[in-house]
């Protein structure tokens, strides 16, 4: 290893050889890199890589891990590199190739760094992680976190798709979704991080980012080698390593070409390689900071609002990434230019029709942009050009998870702009006060929903009443689980803050569960209250003792007693008087009938989700549902009879939603009635609030899982 050395890219100082730096010990600046002594390579070492396995650990010389290092690997690295000659023959241009980086684990390059960042971490002993991602690093960085066993809070801006999120919370990640874009949910993220002490992902500004990507150029530098020269008679390349004369990216943050710039210029001066390829910076016409500043020979970029469909490139500020790239385009020749989401959407059909390629749109967005520098000559007919594929069409499991792993946190934080941008200057110093302690206020609530409890009993009428019971006084997240194996498994994917055990369960009984949770180091510190119909023995208490917090008899507490208990134990304050707004509202004495169909009134002016709903209601044979398209509709049917329960759209054809809501609770014969809130408008995080407020829930039209809302009425209406 030739890891000689970390330099601040801020301000120039060199720091020893450590890996596990993390900010210049003279300015504090967060922008470093590693540093190699490249003239002490090996002069054999092309054919000594040549040699080792195929993947991007081969490179382990210019690499900063020591040979002892835990690697976290799921066989990243050495993705194809193809000759494009279908996109030859429709551009007229000479020689184009594509890096397939779609054939990683989780379907693009973001793995890369997911192996280096987390084995990093996992050789640091580091066991929680905070990133602030728009899709695709949080994909990868949930796969490494999960073989690794790291726990991993994702914060994602509000446009990112259900999707990806599902994917996420498939691989046991912690989703907080932000009511704002990426650059505000980066900023949650560090506050977050910071609350709790937890490691913060350093993403392009940290080094094993910058040496993953490193390694595509790397493999580009081999495979070019081997694919442009001859070979000799024992099969090998008889020329060394090749450098195409462009390399071509779409950029977010730009962590990708900053490490290939990094990569190329090492082999460079290591006279692996006779020049230094050109890039070509591609970037998003709706969010396209390093685009605009380098059209106006800026030196710096100013920040953007993000106003694009390709939601992974939706980064407005990329700061020190851009001087970089710009002085490497000043240097060592480029371009950076933007394109417009048609253009890469039709370059998403295109690359696919040619080359049978299918693809992300960040990555059509690369290809989008080589035609802009074809049609511009920028490239000149001669030089060889390869595309880094970024991602594979994204594959998510769409039905396999439901949305309650997820954590909606609503942020209104005013971002400081340019005028020049066309959007608003630098907030006021009061709002940006204001912004902060609503920030706070956002924190302390998210610290609450992000409290879990998992619950094992066998008895779903039981566990149900436990999560109702919890959830009537705090924003708490509840997962049930009905056999021992199951309840293991989610207690050992979703780390709980606390377990509430039965111990009469088939199979596997309680007593089991619990020696199964003491000895995995993953889950016996979780605290446990056993609550079972169960009659103890001497020795059964006795082997209790001491493994649990407290044991409750069924039957033989108040639900008041139970709930203050739990609280107390996860180190919460109980107030009786202040029942969580999402719970169900007791019903009023003489409202229902138990021995008639619970009455359900959907408001929907939308025809058609109205009806659907209706359908998803009346299959269970358990409610009657009266549909009004109208809020005139909507209060004659009350008048005509008062409803069990109201579900609600916002935006209707001649009354506010809002002023329906408000009626309703001005009324003495619907004062209680619960009232679901389901509606595709935006909401402010001062209407959400107003709306918890006033209503059991509120749901998103755009997030609908009608079987979490069929259980959520169910929850509301028991039988």
């Amino acid at each position: 290893m030739l890891f000689t050395s970390v330099r601040c890219l801020e301000c120039g100082h060199e720091m020893e050889a450590d890996l596990y730096t993390s900010r210049c010990e003279w300015c504090d600046g967060s922008w470093i890199e590693a540093r190699y002594d490249v003239t002490a390579l090996p002069a054999d070492w092309p054919e000594m890589v040549a040699r080792r396995p195929t993947n991007l650990w081969r490179y382990r010389e210019l690499l900063p891990f020591p040979e002892d290092f835990p690697i976290v690997s799921m066989g990243e690295g050495w993705t194809p590199l193809t000759r494009a000659e279908g996109l030859e023959r429709e551009s007229g241009h000479r020689e184009i190739w594509i890096k397939d980086e779609r054939q990683h684990a989780t379907g693009s390059f973001k793995d890369r760094q997911a192996a280096c960042t987390v084995s990093s971490l996992k050789a640091q002993g580091i066991n929680e992680l905070v990133l602030a991602s728009t899709g695709n690093a949080a994909a990868a960085y949930a796969a490494y976190c999960a073989r690794a066993s790291i726990k991993l809070w994702v914060f994602l801006p509000s446009n990112v798709p259900a999707e990806k999120i599902r994917e996420l919370a498939l691989y046991g990640a912690e989703v907080v979704k932000i009511s704002g874009n990426y650059d505000q949910a980066k900023k949650v993220a560090t506050d977050f991080a910071s609350r709790r002490s937890i490691y913060k992902d350093q993403g392009a500004k940290g080094i094993t980012g910058k040496e993953s990507m490193k390694t595509i150029a790397l493999e580009l530098a081999e495979q070019f080698g081997s694919a442009l020269s001859p070979s000799t008679d024992s099969g090998q390349a008889s020329k060394g390593w090749q450098a195409p004369d462009w390399y071509i990216q779409a950029v977010s943050g730009g962590i990708g070409p900053l490490g290939v710039l990094k990569g190329f210029i090492e082999l460079h001066e290591a006279g692996l390689i006779d020049h230094v390829p050109k890039l070509g910076i591609v970037q998003a016409e709706g969010c396209s900071p390093m685009v605009r500043a380098w059209e106006q020979g800026l030196a710096q970029a100013q920040p953007v609002t993000p106003d694009s469909l390709v939601i992974v490139l939706s980064t407005g500020k990329p700061g020190l990434a851009y001087e970089i790239l710009k002085q490497a385009n000043d240097e060592y020749g480029g371009a950076m230019v933007a394109v417009s989401d048609g253009d890469a959407f039709r370059a998403m059909r295109r690359i696919a029709r040619t080359e049978g390629f299918s693809m992300e749109p960040a990555a059509s967005v690369a290809f989008a942009g080589l035609d802009k520098l074809l049609n511009e000559n920028y490239i000149h007919p001669d030089e060889r050009v390869v595309v880094n594929c970024s991602g594979h069409t994204f594959s998510a499991e769409k039905h396999a998870l439901e949305d309650h792993y997820l954590f909606h946190l609503d942020v209104d934080m005013p971002l400081a702009a340019h005028p020049s941008d066309g959007i608003q200057s630098l907030a006021s110093a009061s709002s940006v006060e204001q912004s902060k302690e609503e920030l706070a206020v956002a924190l302390e609530q998210l610290d609450e929903q992000i409290t879990t409890i998992v619950v094992i009993d066998d008895n779903t009428h039981d566990s149900r009443l436990i999560r109702r019971l919890l959830q009537n006084h705090k924003q708490y997240r509840v997962f049930e689980a009905h056999t021992g194996l199951d309840g293991i498994d989610l207690a050992r994917q979703r780390r709980p803050n606390l377990i509430v055990l039965d111990l009469t369960l088939p199979g596997m009984d309680g007593f089991s569960i619990l020696d199964e949770l003491k000895g995995d180091e993953r889950t016996r510190g979780i605290p446990v209250v056993i609550v079972s119909g169960k009659s103890l023995t001497p020795q059964e208490r006795k082997r209790l003792h001491g493994r649990t917090e407290s044991i409750w008899q069924k039957s033989n507490f108040s639900a008041h007693e139970l709930v203050s208990h739990i609280v107390g134990v996860l180190g919460d304050e109980f107030k009786a008087s202040e029942p969580h707004p999402v719970a169900p509202r007791q019903k009023s004495p003489g409202t229902f009938s138990q021995n008639k169909l619970s009455r359900i009134l959907v408001v929907d002016d939308y025809t058609r989700d109205a009806r659907l709903l209706r359908r998803v209601l009346e299959m269970k044979q358990r409610f009657k549902v009266i549909e009004a398209h109208s809020g005139k509709e909507a209060l004659a049917a009350m008048k005509r009879a008062t409803p069990d329960l109201i579900i609600l759209d916002l935006i209707l054809p001649d009354i506010k939603g809002e002023q329906i809501l408000k009626m309703v609770r001005e009324r003495n014969e619907t004062r209680d009635t619960p009232v679901i809130v389901v509606s595709a408008k935006d909401l402010d995080s001062k209407l959400r609030a107003q709306l918890t407020a006033q209503t059991n829930s509120v749901w998103s039209k755009h997030m609908l899982n009608r079987s979490n809302l069929l259980a959520h009425v169910e929850a509301i209406l028991p039988e």
